[in-house]
C-alpha cells in the first residue's frame, strides 16, 4: 500500500472465499457498499480527526482476516523500522521462507542467495543480525509433533482403529485461521487447537527470552522485526499473549512494569522489496554476506536446510514422527498426499493390518476449512490431524507476498514460488536440527517441559459476540 496512512483503508484483490460482512468500528468509521471486485472502501468522516488503528484494536472482522488485507499499521511499519534503528536500538531481523522464495523469485535468485543479500542490505542500514525462521519452525514442528503423540495416545483405543470421539489436532501457524477461529467459530473449535506457537512467535521467544540473557542485553533493548508473507502475521505479534513483563536480571528488578514484546513489528514481503527500491539499491548485485547462524539453518558449505512444504510441513513432518513413533513405520520419500475435492484439500493415511490408523489433511482456504469445521462441529470428522491455513495455496500466497509481475498469472507465480522455496535447500528431520538440540539442552530442557510450555505454547481466546455487536453501536 503506497499511502499506509492516508483516509481511505482499502481491501482488495480478496482471493479467499468469505465475501466483507462487518465494518470495521473502530473510530467510527463508515464503509462505503462492496462493489462487483470485492473492494471496501472505509471513508474517514470529513469532520474527524485521522483515524489511528493500532493492531490491538482489531476485533478481526470478516473483512481482513486472510489473505489479502491491508491495514493500517501505526507500529508496524518501515518508518517505525528505521526509526528504531536510529534509536540506537539492537534490531535484529527474522526472514521467513516464505517471504525469501518471494523475493527469490521476483529478483531471479536462489533463496540463499536472498538471505545473503538481505544480510548484507540490512545490516547496511544499522540491523545488528539477521536470521531464518526455519530454525524455530523446527522448534515448533517438535513441540506440534510431542503435542499430537500425547494427544493420541490419549484419544485412541487400544485396537488402534479410529476413534470417533477422538478430537482432531489442528495446526496453529496460521492467525488468519485462529482470529477466525476465535472471533467466529467460539470455544468449541479452539480445544482442537495446538497450543504451539507460530514459527514467527517461536523465534521472537528463543530472541527475547534466551538469546538476550545469551548476549547479555534486556529484552526492551532489543528490536525483533520479523519478515512475513501476511499481513495477518502483524496482528498475531500484537496479541496480548505475546507481551511479557520484564524479568529479574542479577537479582535486580530491571523495570519491573515495562511490557515486552516478543516480536516488535513485522514487515511484508512486498514492504521489504518497497524499502529496497526506496534506498535506491540494486539488490541483484549487491554482496552476499556470510549468514548468522546462531538462529539460522545453514551447513557449514552455506546451504539452507528446513522441511518441504509451502505452509511449514506440519502435516507431513507430524505424519511421519507419528507413523514412526506409534507404528514403527519409516516414511521413505516424499509424504504422498492425495488430492480430494481440489488442489488445496489432500490427505494421506497409515494402514495398520488392514485398518487406517493415521488420517491427515492439508486445508487451503476458506471454502474447505468451512467444511472440514463443520464436520468437527457435527462430530463426522475422522482426521486425526489438520494442516489448516486461510489463504488458497497456503503461506506462499499470502497477500504480503510481491505480486505477479506484468504478464504473469497468480497461478504460475505460485507454481513458480513452490520450485523456488526448495531450489538449494536441504530437507532435513528437525529431531537432528544442532541449533533446536541446543535450545533444549541449555534452555528448554525436553519438548513438551514445562519451560517449553511456558515460552513456545500459547492459548485461544473466543471472542463473544454480544460484545462485538455492542460495539458496532459505538
Amino acid at each position: 500500500m503506497s499511502e499506509r496512512f492516508s483516509a481511505t483503508l482499502r481491501i482488495s484483490d480478496l482471493n479467499d472465499f468469505i465475501a466483507p460482512s462487518q465494518a470495521c468500528i473502530i473510530g467510527q468509521v463508515k464503509p462505503s457498499p462492496p462493489n462487483p471486485r470485492n473492494e471496501v472502501k472505509i471513508e474517514r468522516p470529513v469532520e474527524a480527526k485521522p483515524v489511528k488503528i493500532s493492531l490491538k484494536d482489531c476485533l478481526a472482522c470478516s473483512g481482513c482476516i486472510t489473505s489479502a488485507e491491508t491495514v493500517m499499521l501505526e507500529k508496524q511499519s518501515l518508518d517505525e523500522f528505521l526509526s528504531n534503528i536510529n534509536k540506537g536500538k539492537a534490531v535484529i531481523v527474522s526472514v521467513s521462507p516464505q517471504s525469501r522464495a518471494s523475493l527469490a523469485a521476483h529478483f531471479g535468485l536462489s533463496p540463499v542467495q536472498v538471505l545473503r543479500k538481505l544480510t548484507t542490505f540490512f545490516k547496511s542500514l544499522g540491523v545488528k543480525a539477521v536470521f531464518d525462521t526455519s530454525c524455530s519452525r523446527d522448534l515448533a514442528l517438535i513441540e506440534a509433533c510431542n503435542e499430537f503423540i500425547a494427544q493420541y495416545k490419549q484419544n485412541q483405543p487400544l485396537s488402534g482403529a479410529i476413534c470417533k470421539t477422538a478430537l482432531p489436532m489442528i495446526s496453529s501457524a496460521c492467525p488468519g485461521w485462529i482470529c477466525y477461529a476465535e472471533k467466529t467459530l467460539g470455544s468449541y473449535i479452539l480445544p482442537y487447537i495446538s497450543s504451539v506457537k507460530s514459527p514467527q512467535q517461536t523465534i521472537g521467544a528463543v530472541i527475547k527470552h534466551y538469546l538476550c540473557k545469551k548476549m547479555s542485553l534486556r529484552p526492551d533493548e532489543v528490536y525483533h522485526v520479523t519478515v512475513m508473507p501476511c499481513y495477518d502475521k502483524k496482528l498475531e505479534a500484537a496479541r496480548d499473549d505475546f507481551v511479557f513483563e520484564m524479568e529479574y536480571q542479577d537479582g535486580d528488578v530491571v523495570n519491573g512494569d515495562l511490557q515486552v514484546t516478543e516480536v516488535d513489528s513485522v514487515l511484508t514481503s512486498g514492504e521489504v522489496l518497497e524499502l529496497i527500491q526506496s534506498q535506491s539499491v540494486d539488490f541483484s548485485t549487491l554482496d552476499e554476506s556470510p549468514l548468522d547462524k546462531l538462529l539460522t539453518n545453514a551447513t557449514d558449505d552455506g546451504h539452507l536446510y528446513g522441511v518441504s512444504g509451502s505452509s511449514g510441513g506440519y502435516a507431513e513432518t507430524v505424519f511421519r514422527h507419528a507413523a514412526k513413533s506409534l507404528y514403527g513405520r519409516d516414511i521413505e520419500g516424499p509424504v504422498d498426499f492425495r488430492t480430494l475435492r481440489n488442489s488445496d484439500f489432500r490427505e494421506v493415511s497409515l494402514e495398520v493390518e488392514g485398518k487406517t490408523v493415521l488420517r491427515f489433511a492439508l486445508c487451503y482456504g476458506f471454502r474447505n476449512l468451512q467444511n472440514v469445521v463443520r464436520k468437527i462441529k457435527n462430530g463426522n470428522c475422522d482426521y486425526h490431524f489438520l494442516e489448516i491455513m486461510a489463504c488458497p495455496s497456503g503461506c506462499l500466497n499470502g497477500g504480503g507476498q510481491i505480486k505477479p509481475k506484468a504478464g504473469q498469472s497468480a497461478k504460475d507465480l505460485i507454481q513458480h514460488l513452490e520450485n523456488v522455496s526448495m531450489s538449494n535447500v536441504i530437507v532435513a528431520d528437525p529431531f537432528q536440527n544442532p541449533i533446536v538440540k541446543g535450545l533444549y539442552a541449555e534452555w528448554l530442557g525436553q519438548p513438551g517441559s514445562e519451560n517449553a510450555k511456558r515460552y513456545v505454547h500459547t492459548q485461544y481466546h473466543p471472542v463473544v459476540k454480544s460484545v462485538t455487536s455492542q460495539l458496532q453501536n459505538w
